[in-house]
């Protein structure tokens, strides 16, 4: 290009040789003279721009050169006006400053001020402007014609520019296919007109292989039926939304399936195996639940990642659904997915009898629902002043009980609440109710798969330990009832059926009303006053009695009432209402405090003993106190009492009884020798210490409990310290 105007120019100079040459010497005269001025006005700039148009105007033609003349005038005034503007700025700045403009108060103006999210500063913070922003809004009704918008951030992969920040499905062929693939998935709302999924798309890693069938499914019947437009649009859509996916998380896919093909995970991908609506299993105590969610945590121990998920549990009134959650603390390299703390049932070598065992925990569990009375053995949790869990041992009867448990345990330990059903848990317990029926009390059955997510400890009472509870469901057992135990008891036959008279009487549902007070509710219990020496059966009836009638039996002492007014009221209080509830037998043992008569310089206990009169007039059950002094007490107790009995020393025959009872009938200790032993003079509770530590020097021995060993203990008990009557 510049040659050709170069030989333009020189054709031209040939034939306006002498005027063009004379232009240009003009041209460059006034060009050194606008030179000169511009330096006297201090603008140097400007006159290196024109030495540079000058030198390159050295071969111009005529009309060139006249509209460079042109041209220089009008530089020539704008390099005047320039240098006056520059001058005025001068003397404007000598000035005086305007002083500011005037502020309103602060948060004065009743109008709001907008601003706007910039850029981020140093330290990662958004800053924020006052000036809208002039981007034009990327989503538009132009956007909005299709299938799939895809956002993409800057990748931190090397191996890809861009990566998918979010996508948003707005094709209804896509959305209708989403709803099929998705379904149940928590956080998905498929009736959105738009909808969005986030990095990493956790829903479609967890359902590629039901997303993989489907797009192969839609292109098979858009290829069987090439005419049908939705069967073809469908398959495009799906194919776009596929190719997408292949791309953003084809690596993650590829990973998942190694892991599951080796048995191994690593800790960054531990969401990969946790698919919401699965069951996954706990390995401490196999605690089955249903997947929610997962998230990455950290504390001052280090990170872990969080199994959210949920159990169905009772309430005290009703099933539902509760929250649980297990921690999987953080591990370098890859681990064994069966050795994880908690990990999906699908991984369980024999997943199909833990499903069983599961399902019969749970049936169980739906068993105890309300107030049951059973045998319990091993390790229980209570909590500690803090609310932390802490193991328990127990053995003996307990009554489980969330309702009174919610009701009456220490604050410290936490409540057990529910949530409502799902829809999905009111569709399968709906169509179990068609099949299966109600149960016996009209509530509905579980379904199997809801017995198998049965939370794996329920609540209670320790009528032996005295403290609420929590116990595993599988270490509760029914109760070995010993039928013969009111029958072993060594008392006089007539006491015994005006004993049992009163106690069956009380729990005949249609008797309970017979006879009451003018007053309605006062009255309606069964009051036993047993007094006597110790250890001549008092705490054995009320023993054998509740053996008998097949119900709790909960002791008592004034020691676990305390010793003020208002702990002993409502210790009281608390306590007739849980034996009213369970329909237990109530013994208050060693109650001398309560039924001692009251005297005027005592003014503390007078207050004890009339809350505790007040609270008998309203007790609703069968109550067996027992005492061994009769002879001071209060006459208001008397008129309370409904049956009062004295038992005496043992008798030699009494006695024999006691001993061949607490054998059993062991051969090893001839009947002779029980006739000589009934002979020394031992009350019921000595007998049965005798024969507890002959037993162990038995044991001991490696032999069989023999009269030898009685007779070394009964040796040894004479020489005890403190020991009342000689045992001879």
């Amino acid at each position: 290009m510049a040659r050709a105007t170069n030989g333009r120019r020189s054709r031209h100079s040939k034939a306006t040789n002498g005027t063009s040459a004379c232009k240009c010497a003009k041209s460059r005269k006034v060009a050194g003279k606008r030179s000169k001025k511009v330096v006297d006005e201090d603008s140097s700039s400007e006159s290196e721009e024109e030495e540079e148009e000058d030198s390159a105007s050295d071969c111009t033609t005529e009309d060139e050169t006249e509209d460079e003349e042109a041209d220089d005038k009008s530089s020539d005034e704008d390099t005047e006006e320039e240098a006056d503007r520059n001058k005025s700025k001068s003397k404007k700045s000598k000035k005086p400053k305007k002083p500011k403009k005037k502020l309103a108060p602060r948060g004065s103006l009743a109008t709001p001020k907008n601003i706007y999210r910039s850029l981020k500063d140093s330290d990662g913070n958004w800053t924020w402007v006052d000036k809208y922003p002039k981007a034009k809004p990327a989503e538009n009704d132009e956007t909005a014609q299709y299938a799939v918008l895809v956002r993409n951030v800057k990748s931190n992969d090397a191996r890809k520019k861009l990566e998918a920040h979010s996508i948003v499905i707005q094709s209804p062929h896509l959305k209708k296919a989403l709803g099929e693939i998705l379904t149940d998935y928590p956080g998905v709302a498929i009736e959105l007109d738009r909808l969005e999924f986030e990095a990493p798309f956790v829903p479609f890693v967890h359902r590629w292989e039901k997303f993989k069938t489907y797009v192969a499914k839609a292109a098979k019947d858009a290829d069987a039926d090439d005419k049908d437009k939705d069967k073809k649009d469908m398959s495009q859509h799906l194919t776009v939304l596929d190719g997408i996916l292949r791309y953003e998380i084809g690596d993650k896919i590829a990973a998942f399936e190694d892991y599951i093909r080796h048995g191994v995970i690593k800790f960054s991908d531990l969401w990969m195996i946790f698919q919401p609506g699965d069951v996954a299993v706990t390995s401490a105590q196999t605690l089955a639940m249903e997947l929610v969610e997962t998230e990455y945590m950290e504390n001052q121990c280090g990170k872990f990642l969080r199994v959210r998920g949920e159990c169905v549990d009772f309430s005290g009134t009703e099933f539902g659904r509760s929250d649980v959650a297990t921690d999987i603390p953080e591990f370098l390299g890859t681990k064994p997915i069966t050795g994880l703390n908690i990990n999906p049932l699908s991984f369980h070598a024999d997943r199909d009898a833990l499903r069983t065992a599961l399902i019969s925990r749970g049936a169980r569990f739906e068993e105890l629902a309300g107030h049951k009375y059973r045998q319990y053995n091993g390790a229980a949790i209570g909590w500690d002043h803090q609310g932390k869990e802490v193991p328990v041992e127990v053995t003996g009867r307990v009554v489980v009980d969330i309702e009174s448990f919610n009701r009456f345990s220490p604050w410290t330990a936490p409540r057990r609440y529910v949530d409502d059903w799902n829809s999905r848990d009111l569709e399968r317990l709906e169509a179990h109710k068609l099949e299966h029926g109600l149960n016996e009390d009209g509530s509905i059955k579980l379904t199997p798969f809801h017995q198998m997510i049965c939370h794996r400890r329920t609540r209670g009472y320790s009528l032996k330990a005295k403290k609420w509870l929590d116990f595993y469901v599988d270490r509760i057992s029914e109760i070995r009832w010993d039928d013969d135990a009111f029958d072993k008891l060594v008392l006089d036959q007539d006491h015994k059926e005006l004993i049992m008279a009163f106690t069956e009487s009380q729990l005949d549902a249609e008797s309970k009303g017979s006879f009451d007070d003018v007053i309605a509710g006062k009255g309606q219990g069964v009051i036993c006053l047993l007094s006597g020496p110790p250890g001549v059966g008092k705490t054995l009836t009320a023993e054998a009695v509740a053996e008998h009638l097949r119900v709790p039996l909960h002791t008592l002492s004034s020691g676990d009432l305390g010793s003020r007014p208002h702990e002993v009221e409502a210790g009281l209080s608390r306590i007739l209402e849980l034996v009213a509830r369970w329909n237990a037998v109530l013994l208050l043992d060693e109650c001398d405090v309560f039924l001692e008569a009251r005297s005027t310089h005592d003014l503390e206990r007078n207050k004890v003993v009339s809350i505790f009169l007040r609270t008998l007039e309203y007790f609703q059950g069968i109550m067996f106190m027992t005492t061994n002094r009769c002879d001071n007490i209060d006459r208001a107790f008397q008129s309370r009492i409904h049956v009062s009995l004295e038992y005496p020393d043992l008798t030699p025959a009494s006695r024999a009884a006691v001993w061949r009872n607490f054998l059993g009938g062991r051969m090893s200790v001839p009947e002779r020798d029980i006739d000589d032993l009934a002979e020394i003079e031992l009350n019921g509770r000595q007998i049965k210490n005798v024969l507890k530590t002959a037993q162990l020097l038995a044991n001991r021995k490696g032999s069989a409990l023999k009269s030898e060993f009685i007779h070394t203990v009964l040796a040894i008990e004479k020489k005890r310290p403190g020991q009342n009557k000689p045992i001879s």
